[in-house]
């Protein structure tokens, strides 16, 4: 698919830990291919911030800080800092830290996380079940399964564990849309305690860190993202059963800002290339193996064998299909061809992909493979 023009690609990497390896060879993986994806032309690299699960990426600015040395012109950012267990100062700080020591480099991406799982709470006791879902559909050649039901994962005694042990004993989730507020003004210098007391951030203050929020549907991260005129983060990847409808909430949102004039949206895919259809689809079989464990409540298990993993089961397919029927794998043409369709149907502004394979190797071919693809790399 050559252009001149393309639509920009960026990475979004959980480090992952492959069965049979440690979190150690994950994040030195993670800034080997940081390297390798920066000379392909990949215009970001972004981590996520997961806990309890065998990913190593659970501590983004530290993360994010090691990749940045790593490199020198690729930008660097987290997609998402959790809200829901750190407070507006400690981010602030930590990505004005980040910003001082390599400027104009890096994106602060902000999600929601105990807010999530309290709202999935309080409508579980107000109205019982979720409503039936829709049907699977094909829109303009895109595939939008029905939304998975996520209630029973987000109150599930696992993540319970997990969030009381990620906050202060006794602490509550703080409402997200203050939390951006707070540190909108701390990055811009006119934040005021519930005092009236101005306090300013150092390193922080000034930063110049760029501010994202993300969201996997029509729900308050669009809106908020919209309202406040801030790029936004739409998680096919994660919910492609909801990525159009948050895409369009945000843009319904949308108010210009100093930041952006009109709306600006990144949309993610997972993505697996190789030389052949065939060779990619072995390369993917766990994946399903992988996503079943976090759907099952179990959180991330370490990354499977393609050649020691047995099938899955009809029953264990079936929690993960949309995710199965969602992934983008096959040749660099086949996977260039569906992004594409996912570009045209959601707009978006810029893709980014996470590949996840278990052998390294394997990884970076996948990235490689799809840059000459895509056009983003230089001729070979």
């Amino acid at each position: 698919m050559s252009a001149s023009n393309p639509t920009p690609l960026s990475v979004l990497d959980l480090s992952p830990i492959s069965e049979g390896s440690n979190a150690p060879a994950a994040l030195h993986n993670t800034l080997d291919l940081a390297r390798r994806v920066e000379s392909l032309g990949y215009k970001r690299y972004w981590v996520a911030e997961h806990h309890f699960v065998a990913v190593a990426s659970s501590s983004p600015a530290v993360l994010i800080g090691a990749i940045a040395a790593a490199t020198a012109t690729i930008r660097v950012g987290a997609a998402a800092v959790q809200l829901g267990h750190n407070t507006a100062i400690a981010v602030v700080e930590a990505f004005g830290t980040l910003d001082a020591l390599y400027p104009g480099r890096i994106d602060l991406g902000l999600g929601r996380s105990g807010q999530r799982r309290a709202e999935a709470l309080k409508a579980a006791a107000s109205r019982g079940d979720e409503p039936a879902p829709r049907a699977t559909e094909i829109r303009d050649g895109l595939v939008i399964p029905a939304p998975f039901p996520t209630a029973k994962l987000l109150t599930s005694s696992r993540l319970a564990s997990s969030l009381a042990v990620l906050q202060q004993p006794g602490a509550d989730a703080p409402n997200f849309a203050h939390q951006v507020e707070d540190i909108r003004a701390l990055l811009e210098g006119n934040y005021k305690s519930a005092d009236g007391t101005a306090l300013h951030a150092s390193p922080g203050e000034d930063a110049d860190v760029e501010l994202w929020v993300f969201g996997s549907s029509a729900g308050p991260s669009a809106d908020l993202a919209g309202r406040f005129g801030l790029p936004f983060g739409a998680n096919y990847h994660v919910s492609p059963g909801t990525t159009v409808e948050a895409v369009d909430a945000y843009r319904a949102a949308f108010r210009p800002s100093r930041i952006l004039a009109e709306p600006y949206v990144v949309v993610s895919a997972d993505a697996v290339v190789a030389d052949d259809d065939a060779t990619a689809q072995e390369l993917a079989s766990t994946y399903g193996h992988w996503t079943h464990s976090i759907r099952s409540g179990h959180g991330a298990i370490p990354y499977p064998d393609p050649r020691t993993t047995p099938p899955l089961t009809d029953t264990e397919r079936e929690l993960v299909d949309d995710r199965l029927i969602t992934q983008f794998v096959g040749s660099p043409s086949t996977v260039a061809e569906r992004l594409e369709t996912l570009r045209r149907v959601t707009g978006a502004d810029e893709l980014v992909i996470t590949s996840v394979t278990h052998k390294h190797d394997d990884r970076i071919r996948s990235y490689e493979l799809l840059a000459h693809e895509w056009g983003i790399a230089a001729p070979r």
